[in-house]
């Protein structure tokens, strides 16, 4: 029998169905990436429609999201800042004063999720003219506000105050559509009143006084600097040449402490390796007696057990056993004794040389402190004797100084004096009697005030005069007194007169020239001459 072999066709359902598969992925795949929406850097991607969680859009600020068709849609709003001009006029200041700010603002949509959802609410669809012209009443009335609150001089002065009023209220209302501020810039700020310029002029004049004030003021600190500059140069000298030499002595004082100190820590080093060195060799030494006397008994007992075996028997072995634990005892008590000797030795080398480490320690602890405390007693003593010096030098020189200075200004009166006798002297040409005259006359009034001192305080009641009548022409002594007293009287009130004096009252005063008596008058009648013996009271 022959066998038919039939040809068969591709497998075409199969092929239709992957197609069919592939077709349908093709659609998915071109179906959501049609769907799905991408947020650039300067946007904001609003998916509005059904968001869920009761809201009424969905803001995203970079990133994407799927949209679904149908019950969902998209829309952008642009993150570019916008720029207004604000020109605010007739802004009434807490003062009643009315004034002029006008200013620039850049504004722009928040990214903050809260705050662009206020944008979504409000400013979708808008365009930059709508949402700047919102945005320009919104600044208006909330400048307007803050320029109530201040005064001029707030204003004017304190920008960054001003400035930061401005940006809180004005972003406080612009949130809640969606917007922030970005920058303020506040170009001038004028009055209809003149108010602000007078108060820079008044600035200007209070600035360049100021600054008179200041020059003036650098000019005295300058000198006053440069006199204290020149004492503390000196006293700075003074002091560094004394440090310099505390200093050097410093030196050779920490020198011989830090020698005795390495002196001190060597001699300790050396006292505590030769400690160490005999311990050791005492404790060689104890081991090898020990070893060599255990030796030797081990070996005395060996050969005294050998020859007890084979010659005396059990009996002897036993003797012998007992002789070998006493003098095993003995043995024992013999190392025992040894080795506490040994010991004993060993502590007492530890207490030399820890003795002789304490003796090392005191000598450099307190010797060395004592040393140290002498040093600084030297050089306190020193340096007290060399202040005391200093002052007392300084004190001399003040004394020197103030006697140079008496002794100057006493050699300047007495040759001021000297030049103006000298010149009284010339003056007074060939009358020189007239020099010694004005002379008195100069010190007239310190004579009569002296004089009048010395009687202000008598209390005279009456005058008695004796008179022994022998005077001569039949005038008695008191005549003659009173007669050259009144006599002097006219040149002395001339005198005075020329000196410019006012003589006491008691004196008299002297008539006027045109109503004094003839010369030949004479100044008072002598009275009569009294008898030998009698007494006159006036």
């Amino acid at each position: 029998m022959h066998s038919v072999t039939l040809a068969s066709g591709p497998p075409w359902p199969l092929i239709i169905g992957i197609g069919s598969v592939l077709l349908i992925g093709l659609f998915l795949l071109s179906f959501i990436a049609n769907r799905y929406r991408r947020c650039p850097s300067n946007r904001v991607l609003v998916v509005y429609g059904k968001v869920g969680a009761q809201r009424a859009a969905k803001c995203l600020h970079g990133g994407g999201t799927f949209v679904w068709p149908l019950i969902q849609n998209y829309a952008y709003i642009s993150l570019e800042p916008l720029t207004i001009e604000i020109d605010l006029t007739q802004a009434l200041s807490l003062k009643n004063i009315r004034v002029n700010v006008p200013s620039t603002f850049t504004i722009g949509i928040s990214t903050d999720p809260a705050i662009m959802n206020n944008a979504a609410e409000r400013l979708l669809g808008l365009t930059e003219r709508a949402i700047a012209d919102q945005s320009r009443d919104i600044i208006l009335g909330q400048t307007r506000l803050v320029i109530a609150t201040l005064t001029i001089e707030e204003i004017n002065q304190n920008r960054e105050k001003f400035l930061d009023l401005v940006n809180k209220y004005c972003a406080a209302e612009l949130n809640k559509i969606g917007l922030e501020v970005i920058n303020v810039n506040i170009r001038d700020i004028t009055d209809e009143s003149g108010y602000i310029e007078a108060l820079g002029r008044k600035a200007a004049a209070e600035a360049i006084n100021q600054a008179k004030i200041e020059v003036a003021e650098a000019d005295r600190s300058g000198s006053i600097g440069e006199a204290t500059a020149n004492r503390t140069k000196e006293v700075e000298v003074a002091n560094q040449m004394a440090h310099s030499a505390m200093g050097q002595k410093q030196a050779e004082r920490d020198q011989r402490i830090k020698v005795a100190s390495l002196e001190a820590e060597g001699i300790s080093g050396e006292a505590t390796a030769g400690r160490e060195q005999e311990v050791a060799i005492a404790e060689q030494k104890s081991l090898a007696t020990q070893g060599s006397k255990q030796a030797e008994q081990e070996q005395r007992v060996r050969v005294a057990s050998l020859e007890a075996d084979a010659v005396e028997g059990e009996n002897k072995s036993q003797a012998d056993i007992a002789n070998y634990n006493a003098t095993l005892d003995e043995a024992k008590a013999a190392a025992k004794r040894r080795g506490e000797v040994a010991l004993a030795e060993a502590s007492r080398d530890v207490l030399l040389a820890e003795k002789e480490q304490e003796l090392a320690r005191l000598e450099k602890e307190e010797i060395a402190k004592q040393m140290i405390e002498k040093k600084r007693v030297e050089i306190d003593a020193e340096a007290e004797a060399e202040k005391r010096r200093r002052i007392a030098r300084g004190e001399a020189d003040a004394i020197l100084a103030r006697y140079n200075a008496e002794a100057e200004g006493t050699k300047a009166v007495l040759e001021a004096k000297a030049a103006g006798y000298d010149k009284l002297v010339q003056l007074c040409g060939d009358q020189k009697q007239l020099a010694p005259t004005l002379l008195m006359v100069e010190k007239m009034p310190e004579l009569v005030r002296e004089q009048v001192k010395a009687i202000s305080n008598l209390k005279i009641d009456k005058v008695t005069v004796w008179d022994s009548g022998d005077g001569q022409n039949g005038n008695g002594s008191t005549a003659g007194f009173l007669r050259s007293l009144i006599g002097s009287l006219p040149p002395m009130h001339e005198l005075a007169e020329q000196a410019g004096i006012d003589l006491p009252q008691v004196l008299g005063q002297v008539a006027e020239r045109s109503k004094a008596p003839n010369p030949a008058t004479p100044l008072a009648q002598s009275p009569p001459a009294k008898s030998k013996g009698e007494a006159a009271e006036e």
